[in-house]
Formats: C-alpha cells, sequence, structure tokens
C-alpha cells in the first residue's frame, strides 16, 4: 500500500485539521470533534442544514460546508459511518434557531446513527427532519444497504436544499426541496480500478487489464457486472441511457447533469465522457441546462467515474443556480 500518511489511526484527524488550515475562510473544527462548521455561521432564524458520513469521499462533505450549502458536516473513519455523538455535535453546530434537515445516504450505519442523534437533539429541543437519498439505480439491495444507495447526487441536495434555507424557508419546506430533488435525480458508476481503504491495505477487489465493473458504489464495493473494457462513448451511452429509462426523461426535458471522478479518473477523461453526453442528449432531445464536471464525491483513489441526472423545473433550476461559496463549490450568479 503506498498513501501519503502516517499512520492508519491519524488520518481522518489529521485531514481534518488540514481543512481547515487549507480554508480557515470557510471552516471551523468543532472542538473535541470531528465536525467541520461554517467558520462564520448562518444568520440566525434559518434551517442549519447538516450531512456527512464515512471519510474517504472528498470534497464530500466538509468540502460543501459555506454559504448556500452546509452549515456543518460530521466525518466518521474511512467508509464508516460517524457516530451519533458525533452527528449530534454537528446538529447543534448547525442550529440557528429554526431546526436542522439532515441530508443522510442510504446506508444502513448512517441512516442508524443519524435516527440516534435525532433523538438526542429532540431531547434537547432542536427540531429536526431528515432527506434520505437513494439515487444510485445501479442496485436495490446492498451489502451495506436496505434499498438503493445514496451515491453523488447528494451534492445536488447540498446544493439545491441549501439554496431554500438561504432563502428563509421553514424546516418542513426545505425537508420537501430536498425531497423532490431525490425524487427527481438518478446516478450510476463505474470503476476501472478499486481502492484500497487504509486500515486494509490492499485493494477491495481486483479488476483485469480489459475489464470495467459496472454499478460500483462510493465505498470500493463491487458493482453489478463485469464487463469487457469499454469506449469512453460506450460506457457514457450504457449510464445515459439507463438513467434516462429510469427518470422517464422525454424530449423537452431540462436536466442538471453531474459528471463526477470516483478519485483518480482525470479531467481530460470526464471531458470526453461530458461531450459524449452532450451528443446523446441532444439526439434525445433532453436539454443540459446545467453540467457540473469534475470531483464531487469520490472512493478514495478508484479510478472511473459516475453520472447524475437531475430532472429541473423552474424552482430547482433557480436554486442550483443560486450563490453557493464553499471550498468544493463556488457558484457565482449570472
Amino acid at each position: 500500500m503506498k498513501k501519503i500518511i502516517d499512520t492508519v489511526e491519524t488520518v481522518v484527524d489529521q485531514a481534518l485539521d488540514g481543512m481547515v488550515v487549507a480554508y480557515p475562510e470557510y471552516l471551523m473544527r468543532v472542538p473535541g470533534t470531528s465536525v467541520l462548521a461554517r467558520a462564520v455561521p448562518k444568520e440566525d432564524g434559518r434551517v442549519g442544514i447538516v450531512s456527512g458520513g464515512g471519510s474517504g469521499h472528498e470534497p464530500a462533505h466538509g468540502g460543501y460546508v459555506g454559504y448556500g450549502m452546509l452549515d456543518a458536516a460530521v466525518a466518521g473513519e474511512v467508509f464508516t459511518s460517524p457516530t451519533p455523538d458525533q452527528v449530534y455535535a454537528g446538529i447543534k453546530a448547525a442550529d440557528h434557531g429554526a431546526g436542522v434537515l439532515l441530508v443522510v445516504k442510504n446506508y444502513t450505519g448512517d441512516v442508524m446513527n443519524f435516527d440516534i442523534a435525532r433523538e438526542l437533539a429532540d431531547g434537547d429541543g432542536i427540531a429536526t427532519e431528515v432527506v434520505l437519498v437513494n439515487d444510485d439505480v445501479a442496485v436495490q439491495d446492498s451489502l451495506y444497504t436496505t434499498g438503493r444507495r445514496g451515491i453523488a447526487g447528494t451534492v445536488f441536495v447540498h446544493k439545491i436544499a441549501g439554496a431554500a434555507a438561504e432563502e428563509g424557508a421553514d424546516l418542513g419546506a426545505v425537508k420537501a426541496v430536498g425531497d423532490a430533488v431525490v425524487a427527481n435525480m438518478a446516478s450510476m458508476g463505474f470503476a476501472l480500478t478499486s481502492c484500497t481503504v487504509p486500515a486494509n491495505g490492499k485493494p477491495t477487489f481486483e479488476l483485469a487489464d480489459n475489464e470495467m465493473e459496472l454499478g460500483i458504489g462510493i465505498h470500493g464495493e463491487p458493482g453489478i457486472e463485469r464487463v469487457p473494457m469499454m469506449s469512453a462513448r460506450e460506457v457514457t451511452n450504457t449510464l445515459f441511457q439507463r438513467l434516462v429509462g429510469e427518470l422517464s426523461l422525454a424530449r423537452g426535458d431540462r436536466v442538471a447533469v453531474m459528471v463526477n471522478s470516483m478519485g483518480a479518473t482525470p479531467a481530460l477523461e470526464l471531458a470526453i465522457m461530458t461531450a459524449h453526453l452532450n451528443e446523446f442528449a441532444q439526439h434525445a432531445g433532453i436539454v443540459l441546462e446545467r453540467v457540473f464536471m469534475g470531483e464531487f464525491m469520490t472512493s478514495l483513489e478508484m479510478a472511473g467515474a459516475s453520472l447524475t441526472l437531475l430532472r429541473l423545473d423552474g424552482q430547482r433550476a433557480t436554486r442550483l443556480g443560486a450563490v453557493a461559496d464553499t471550498p468544493a463549490l463556488r457558484i457565482m450568479q449570472r
């Protein structure tokens, strides 16, 4: 195993400190916790938003703490859910008197620990709601989940629900916004290589040089099908057609798309996929209204990518384009 770390035990703690050093204008670390919160808190009376999960998905989730997105992000150990007390610390850091929305990816540990944290918050009189993200269409149930997994589309929930919270919407309304994003979104990914979890010291699975894995998760889980290596055009079309079918998209529909690197796939290759995606969308009469390309939710050093499509209406489009200022995503009004 070759990784730029000191010890397995200190990976997350040191990484959180490094994030604060790099982005002090955005982030502060809640003392004694694995929580990154806004350096400049949101205005009182606004709904707070918390997300989080295992580390290893950077820039998720701490990279999305800032204006227009998250108020706090909670980090677990690599690919391991944060504990309930850590999530509760995140809730307290995000509470500005109007309640807190928790954006939770559909993994059994995350769901359980965030639910326990909600009970702790309820005991302190902090109202909470949950948006459960399950955008991965590849599998219905997996090693980590009951139902579909939550993957890169989670970032669209952060962005759009975050904009609603900045507008001053109440907790129920912000939850409804997030739920609507999930209902209109689908994602699927593929891998060319596995990743190596520091605590394990070896790749989670092996792929031959002429193989790729379709439908992988973000924790190094193998996918649903091992297939011969495809060209960029072929794999992009495979994912695009699956997502269009899942969302029942038709001519004239407007979508936002995220072309997401799993960690080791360079922008050059993502750009080739994006060019093909545009071609396929034009042929289908689907309008690519906004395209996000880059690293948004990774799986350590896995080579591969995921594709997310989000059906847009007027409100989702406006909120997706609203101002956001975070370490990993900055959007200025056009």
